[in-house]
């Protein structure tokens, strides 16, 4: 993954994120900047979900996909309906 003051986060980066990013790594992936993104959360406007953890914000990755219309649907190498490799398969 890129340095936090890298810019923007790719898409292919996004699905390497952990279940919860801090609030520098969702501004990256929303691509604004931290202090509109701390800007947001105090006037009750940032996109998605915000936990406040101690004294410091994470951000549920989900969420953060959510809010940028990534659908996070689990990827299968071979179709669970059409395995024929299953035990209940009957071959």
């Amino acid at each position: 993954m890129k340095d936090p003051g890298e810019g923007r986060l790719s898409f292919t980066e996004m699905f390497d994120l952990p279940v919860a990013v801090d609030l520098r790594t969702a501004a990256r992936v929303l691509g604004i900047a931290s202090t509109t993104a701390y800007r947001l959360i105090r006037e009750d406007e940032f996109p998605c979900l915000v936990l406040r953890v101690g004294g410091r914000y994470r951000i549920p990755t989900h969420e953060l996909m959510h809010a940028l219309g990534i659908e996070n649907r689990r990827l299968y190498r071979v179709d669970p309906e059409l395995d024929t490799d299953s035990p209940d398969s009957g071959f």
